[in-house]
């Protein structure tokens, strides 16, 4: 099971310094992959009554932006998104991106999306929230495309491409797609179309559940459930950290191929005590 980092996108700040500090002790630590989070905009509750989530007050760095700086900072952490809100963004541009990323970082990108569920996002950014689902798995097969040929024809219902390509091609295609699900409408769309899967949620009698759910919709699919990867994430803000390492064993046991430590929320007051919190992580395990 590969370890990695849950960049604290909402409590690291903005100094281009600390963020470099930061994933070069992860890297030096031996941590495997470093995954961030997504979000374009945040909405002002001040006149949505009962809303929940996170606000236009949360700060967000954009992730593939992000990692184009961390490419050239870091040597080997996978730079992996967890995910990208794809529907709410044009298909052939996050291909272009995520392409740029990967030439950039020498192969290690990692792209997790998902469907989202801030409709304030999707109507600032001029996308359908209301088809967000139907259309990903159409933006999931014309990325492929994209990354694959040098020149591409598609005719989809939501896609029309005419003789065109990007260049640069990505170093691996395709980049290995990741879906990010809670529904079971979702894990059945991971299983038909994505190499790995983002669990939400603790890990639980549910999860367990979820977990069995997957891999038969995988079998289902004609797929080998074993092709498929888990990318599970331990919370520091709700597992104490005599817990550490029993709740990884138990991920790794259910067959989680992937595990990152998430340190936002977890009272650090500094990007210092972030720093510090996955160094303790690190020597919990032992690794």
């Amino acid at each position: 099971m590969q370890i990695g980092v849950t960049f604290p996108q909402t409590e690291i700040g903005t100094d281009p310094k600390t963020i470099r500090d930061y994933a070069q002790v992860a890297e030096d630590l031996g941590y495997e992959h470093l995954l961030a989070y997504d979000h374009v905009l945040g909405a002002d509750p001040t006149n949505r009554e009962g809303w929940r989530g996170y606000t236009h007050q949360t700060m967000f760095h954009e992730p593939l932006t992000l990692f184009g700086y961390l490419a050239a900072v870091t040597q080997r952490l996978e730079l992996v998104t967890g995910v990208i809100v794809l529907p709410q963004r044009q298909t052939a541009l996050v291909a272009k991106q995520a392409a740029e990323v990967d030439v950039l970082s020498s192969g290690r990108l990692r792209l997790g999306v998902g469907i989202g569920w801030n409709a304030v996002e999707y109507e600032a950014l001029g996308e359908d929230f209301s088809t967000r689902g139907a259309r990903i798995e159409e933006q999931i097969e014309v990325m492929r495309l994209l990354w694959t040929k040098e020149v591409v024809s598609y005719e989809g219902e939501y896609h029309h491409i005419d003789e065109a390509g990007i260049n640069p091609l990505p170093v691996r295609r395709p980049i290995p797609v990741w879906m990010g699900a809670r529904a079971d409408v979702g894990l059945r769309r991971t299983a038909r179309v994505a190499e790995g899967w983002f669990p939400l949620g603790p890990l639980d009698d549910r999860m367990r559940e979820a977990v069995k759910r997957l891999r038969h919709y995988v079998e289902e699919a004609g797929r080998d459930p074993e092709s498929v990867g888990i990318e599970a994430r331990l919370d520091m803000s709700r597992v104490p950290q005599e817990e550490w390492v029993p709740q990884t064993e138990a991920w790794r046991s259910l067959g989680a191929t992937h595990i990152s430590i998430n340190t936002m929320n977890a009272g650090l007051g500094s990007p210092q005590e972030h720093i510090e919190a996955i160094q303790r992580y690190k020597e919990a395990l032992g690794e």
